[in-house]
Parts: C-alpha cells; sequence; structure tokens
C-alpha cells in the first residue's frame, strides 16, 4: 500500500536499542533480571516471525478448518498460560472450570462480533477471525488470570468468615458472595481503565497499527470502539462464568468448606 514505511532488518536491529537501554539500568540498578529480559526479547522475536509466515500462509490460503485450528491454539496456549502462572493451589475441578470458562467466554464473544457486529463473510476470514480472535483470547486470558487469583486467595484467606457465614446457615452462595464480587470486579478494572484513558492518553495498539498501514483515521476508531467493547464483553462473560462456577469447587454436596492445601 502506497505511504506504508516497510522496515528493513537495519532498521529492525535499531529498535533493540531499547533492549540494551532496559538491561543497562536493571544491572545498574543491581536488578536480577538479564536473563529474563534476554530470553523474553528472543522468545518474542522468534514467536512472532513464526507467526507472521503462518498467517501469510494462512491469509492466503483461506480455509475454515485452519483458522479453526490456528484460533483452538490460541485458546490451548492461554489456559495453559493461566494455569500455569498461577502461584496459588488450583485444584483439579477449578482446572476444568477454567478451561471451559475461558473456551465458552470467548468463541461466543468471537462468533457474535464477527458475524453479528462486523459481519464478515465468510464467517472464517483469517484476515478478521484470527487478529480479533486473538484480542478478545488475550484480554480474556489476563480478566481470568486475575479473577482467579482473586477467588482462590479470596477462599483461603477468609476461610474462618466463610465458614462461620456457613454455620449460621448461610448457603455457599451467600458466604462466597463477597469473596466472588471482588473476584469479578478485580478482574475487570484494567479493561474499564483502558476504556478510561483510551484515545487521551494513549492509542490503543489495533488502531495505531491501522492508521500506520494507511487506513483512514475515522475507520480505525469505529473498528478500536467496537472492538474494545467486544473485549470488555468477553472478559466479563469468561470472568463472570469463572468465578460463578469456580467457588462451587470449594464446597462439597453437603455445601461444607473444603480447601485443598
Amino acid at each position: 500500500m502506497d505511504g506504508v514505511i516497510n522496515l528493513n532488518l537495519k532498521q529492525l536491529a535499531f529498535a533493540y536499542v531499547f533492549v540494551l537501554l532496559l538491561l543497562l539500568i536493571v544491572k545498574h540498578k543491581g536488578i536480577s533480571r538479564e536473563k529474563e529480559i534476554i530470553i523474553a526479547s528472543v522468545r518474542m522475536t522468534l514467536q512472532l516471525i513464526l507467526t507472521g509466515y503462518v498467517l501469510v500462509y494462512i491469509f492466503g490460503n483461506p480455509n475454515p478448518l485452519s483458522t479453526i485450528a490456528l484460533m483452538a491454539v490460541m485458546e490451548i496456549f492461554a489456559i495453559y498460560t493461566i494455569i500455569k502462572r498461577s502461584k496459588l493451589p488450583l485444584s483439579s475441578a477449578l482446572k476444568k472450570i477454567i478451561s471451559f470458562s475461558m473456551a465458552a467466554g470467548t468463541i461466543t464473544t468471537i462468533f457474535y462480533f464477527l458475524i453479528v457486529v462486523v459481519n464478515i463473510n465468510p464467517w472464517y476470514d483469517p484476515q478478521y477471525f484470527i487478529p480479533i480472535g486473538g484480542m478478545l483470547v488475550g484480554n480474556s486470558m489476563t480478566g481470568i488470570s486475575l479473577g482467579i487469583s482473586r477467588l482462590v486467595d479470596g477462599m483461603h484467606q477468609q476461610k474462618h468468615l466463610v465458614e462461620a457465614a456457613l454455620m449460621l446457615g448461610a448457603t455457599p452462595k451467600k458466604a462466597a458472595k463477597e469473596i466472588v464480587d471482588s473476584a469479578f470486579d478485580s478482574a475487570i478494572v484494567p479493561t474499564i481503565n483502558s476504556m478510561l484513558g483510551m484515545g487521551i492518553v494513549f492509542l490503543p495498539g489495533m488502531m495505531t497499527g491501522q492508521i500506520l498501514s494507511g487506513t483512514s483515521p475515522l475507520i480505525a476508531i469505529k473498528y478500536q470502539i467496537a472492538i474494545m467493547l467486544g473485549i470488555m464483553g468477553s472478559v466479563a462473560l469468561t470472568v463472570i462464568l469463572v468465578v460463578q462456577l469456580g467457588y462451587k469447587t470449594f464446597f462439597n454436596h453437603e455445601s461444607q468448606l473444603i480447601i485443598e492445601d
């Protein structure tokens, strides 16, 4: 497209100066993050290069099976990341709920957004399906991570309050209500804060990318508004599923609290 500046390898190499800058800062501060920064930078580069070649092939050969397969990989990796990075004890039942909530919430939102909002044809058009699906999955992954962390932490730290409520005749739903509500609230706050600063404090990545590729700012703005509303919906749906179903794993069939260490 005319007007688009294509970065050559030399220009791209200059961007790695920022990695060196960060390495110098952490070394000067005595923060042991050098290895982590290098690994993250190399991994990010290799992953994006590989993704680029995969997307070139998929975009050039649109097929429902390849589109669905790539989205399935995204979902699996997101679920794996949520479970793997959790530093709190997760029961097998809670892991299943995380998987179900992530898949059900994001898939529902993706298909609604693409078919009803964007109205793409065919429905599996990878040019829209993959990048939009990736944004919804990525943000939902962050939301579930925050929500499940607050839920598990709250159930452990407020165990005595939940048990006291149960002894007074409260149902598990009522006994865990404040913890569940707090978990949901903490998970959606980052999305709300992002929306509050968007357009004034910063230009979001999707909008910036479209503008740099030559798209009219007005068209980019409409897409950005739509995708942010889609992200909000996806995060809300996935998180409400995981917290509303997740708290039940801390109780047995007799409504007694069970905390797995």
